[in-house]
C-alpha cells in the first residue's frame, strides 16, 4: 500500500531526507508516499526470486539485491522489490546505474500501482530488459520482456508451478517451483 503525503521535494533532498528517517518511502511526482510493509509470502517470494537471480547471473557483470532506488521520472524514485543492475555503479550510490531486471511482490493494495503506474514507468527505462510482476497468492507471473528494442502493449501472463520465466536477453530460466518454494499460499 502506498500512502501519500503532501510532502514535495525532488530527487536530491528526498534522498537526504529518507536517510534521516525510519520506514520505507518512495517520492512519486515530487510527493513522499509511505510503503507499507508486506506479508510473509512477499518476504519468500522476493527473497526466492533474488536467491535465484544471484545463483543465475555473472556477479562480474550483475549486481542482484532487493529494494534499491530506480529513477522512473523525473520526480520519481522508486525502490521496487527486487533490483538486478549493471556492475557500475559508485558505493554510495542511492540508485541502480544501469536497471535490466526490476520485480514487484504484488500485495493488493499495491496490484493497480505495480501493473499499471509502475510498470508505465519502468517500461519506459532505457535500460530495462524485463519487468515481472508476482502474485502472492499464487504462482502466477506477468511479465514483459523488451524485443527487438520495444516492449509488448501487454504481459505475457504465465501460472502453475510447472511453468518457468524465460529471459533470453539474459539466458535466464526461472521455474515458479523455485520462485514458490517454502510459501505459504492461503
Amino acid at each position: 500500500m502506498n500512502i501519500q503525503s503532501n510532502q514535495q521535494m525532488d530527487k536530491a533532498a528526498f534522498i537526504a531526507w529518507n536517510a534521516s528517517v525510519d520506514g520505507r518511502y518512495e517520492l512519486v511526482g515530487g510527493c513522499v508516499a509511505m510503503m507499507t510493509g508486506g506479508s510473509r509470502a512477499h518476504w519468500l517470494i522476493a527473497r526466492n526470486l533474488i536467491i535465484a537471480l544471484h545463483r543465475r547471473l555473472d556477479p562480474r557483470a550483475w549486481e542482484v539485491g532487493p529494494e534499491f532506488g530506480v529513477h522512473s521520472g523525473a520526480d520519481t524514485l522508486r525502490y521496487p522489490d527486487v533490483v538486478v543492475d549493471r556492475v557500475a555503479g559508485a558505493a554510495s550510490d542511492h540508485a541502480a546505474a544501469g536497471p535490466v531486471l526490476l520485480a514487484e511482490v504484488l500485495s493488493p493494495s499495491t496490484a493497480t500501482i505495480d501493473l499499471g503506474d509502475k510498470a508505465s514507468e519502468y517500461l519506459r527505462l532505457p535500460s530495462l530488459l524485463t519487468y515481472l510482476v508476482l502474485s502472492q497468492d499464487e504462482p502466477k507471473a506477468w511479465l514483459w520482456v523488451r524485443s527487438e528494442g520495444v516492449f509488448p502493449a501487454g504481459p505475457e501472463v504465465i501460472v502453475g508451478t510447472e511453468a518457468s520465466v524465460q529471459v533470453e536477453a539474459l539466458k535466464l530460466e526461472l521455474p515458479l517451483a523455485e520462485i514458490y518454494a517454502g510459501v505459504p499460499i492461503d
